[in-house]
């Protein structure tokens, strides 16, 4: 049975109290390695050891962060197989889909803010012939990095990237429940050179680790993605620490088809919208509103396409469709889609788990779901599912479907289909989400703003927005 270790101080170690959380392989149910419980005589290990070195690296060379970052991400593309697989096993997600969604995005994370902090600039401010300002971005210090389990390696290096390229030090927590990439991850930062406790890994649940990091006095920012229920309760215990919170939250994102859209190419991407890594992305379009001249022709091509998804082993490369990441989540799902038709829901297609044969015919599988007849406002239209679950609705206007659009808590993502550019423009104004993407969806540039509004999070990553999070600007005004 492998047991992950700790990373600390450079070190990969054992947690101080000697206990263990088994990892579940979500595609067979069975324990396969066992993750440290780690505690806050970890933690205080780990912010000592970044503090030794936070003065060090705060003065290391832009170009020396960025050489050693890239060495790093070059690591991660020489080992991409391997990270791939484990990524696969640790979370159920289709191997091919980890090979070329996950692992790609991880290096190309770590390398686009190895370069970002090379260019990173300031402002300066002159006051006629009076004055000049310019203003300096400093690191923080010690940051928190608290990543999800649904994109394990991506969204742990999209959190750590822009923090260790301005010249902060990080205590990182990845999820519990998929742990395995940021162990391997680990070995990879020992391979690198990276320096002993720039970077500081501590594995275990919320309330062992994770609560504990979010109070402890001397980080002084945190980066958060999960749900909303947690980031609410991170803002509430830390609201009189006056720490930089960044918070990216849930998502119960529209897609909004209008009839003049490319019906064949909407289609297919809608799919993958609703069903990509089994439902469990934060950007996932799982209320889907369909112009009603449409409807019944998209409805039917829509359930083909959903129909046609392969589900199987995460390790087979022609799996499409893979495992949910837990027991408990896959529960949750079909606890959800029960519910929906106790709300009057009509399953259109799925609606069950899935038993797979072999190695997997224990694993947790659910049927791609797709479902009609519910109103906008029932628990299952208002409440992330976070899962292979959709449902589709009519509307006749514009103004229709931007309400039922924006008709819950959350703003996060959308999608609009249409080949009117002036209705793509206006529509996207209305919609109160943090991402509007128009004609596709999970179309990323690294450099555009990430994050939602209402319920959604608050804060914004990615590109300069990331790089002025983790630093503290400070104004210098020098009279002529």
């Amino acid at each position: 049975m492998q047991k992950i270790e700790n990373y600390i101080n450079g070190q990969l170690v054992a947690a101080t109290s000697g206990e263990y959380l088994e990892n579940v392989e979500p595609a067979t149910g069975k324990v396969y390695s066992l993750i440290p419980e780690s505690n806050s005589e970890d933690l205080d290990a780990a912010v000592a050891a970044a503090e030794a070195i936070q003065t060090d690296w705060a003065n290391t060379s832009l170009e020396k962060r960025a050489e050693i970052l890239c060495r790093l991400a070059d690591l991660i593309d020489a080992n991409a197989d391997e990270l791939a697989e484990a990524e696969a096993i640790d979370n159920g997600k289709a191997i091919s889909f980890a090979k070329a969604v996950d692992i790609y995005r991880s290096s190309a994370n770590i390398r686009f803010f190895a370069h970002a902090g090379t260019q990173f600039a300031s402002e300066s401010h002159a006051m006629g012939n009076l004055a000049i300002n310019y203003t300096l971005r400093d690191p923080i210090g010690i940051v928190a990095c608290i990543s999800p389990w649904n994109f394990p390696l991506y969204l742990f290096t999209w959190k750590i990237a822009p923090a260790l390229a301005s010249g902060n030090v990080v205590i990182a927590k990845p999820s519990e429940v998929t742990p395995m990439t940021a162990y391997l991850f680990s070995k990879l930062c020992v391979e690198a050179g990276l320096p002993a406790g720039v970077l500081n890994i501590l594995h275990g649940s919320g309330q062992s680790i994770g609560g504990p990091i979010t109070t402890h006095p001397k980080i002084k920012a945190i980066s958060f993605t999960g749900g909303s229920a947690t980031g609410a309760h991170i803002s509430k215990v830390t609201a009189g620490m006056f720490k930089k919170l960044s918070l990216e939250l849930g998502g119960k994102n529209p897609t909004l088809v209008f009839a003049d859209c490319d019906l064949e190419e909407t289609v297919n991407e809608v799919v993958k919208a609703a069903f990509s890594n089994q439902g469990q992305i934060c950007l996932c379009g799982s209320r889907i509103y369909i112009e009603r001249p449409i409807y019944e022709q998209f409805k039917t091509a829509f359930i083909a396409k959903v129909k046609a998804l392969r589900i199987g082993d995460p390790l087979d490369p022609k799996t499409q469709h893979g495992a949910t990441v837990s027991e408990a989540h896959m529960n949750k799902v079909l606890s959800y889609i029960e519910l929906a038709q106790q709300e009057g829901g009509t399953i259109l297609t799925g609606g069950k788990r899935h038993i797979e044969n072999g190695r997997c015919q224990n694993g947790y599988f659910i049927e791609p779901t797709v479902i009609e007849g519910l109103d906008n406002q029932c628990r299952t239209n208002q409440e992330e599912i976070f899962g292979p679950v959709c449902s589709i609705m009519p509307f006749d206007k514009e103004q229709e479907a931007i309400q039922l659009a924006n008709g819950t808590e959350y703003g996060l993502a959308a999608s609009v289909w249409t080949n009117d550019l002036k209705r793509a423009h206006r529509v996207a104004k209305s919609i109160e989400a943090g991402i509007v993407w128009i004609n596709c969806w999970l179309l990323r540039d690294l450099r555009t703003p990430f994050g939602g509004v209402k319920s959604s999070g608050v804060g914004r990553e990615g590109g300069l927005e990331a790089m002025r999070f983790f630093t503290e600007p400070k104004n210098v005004c020098i009279k002529y």
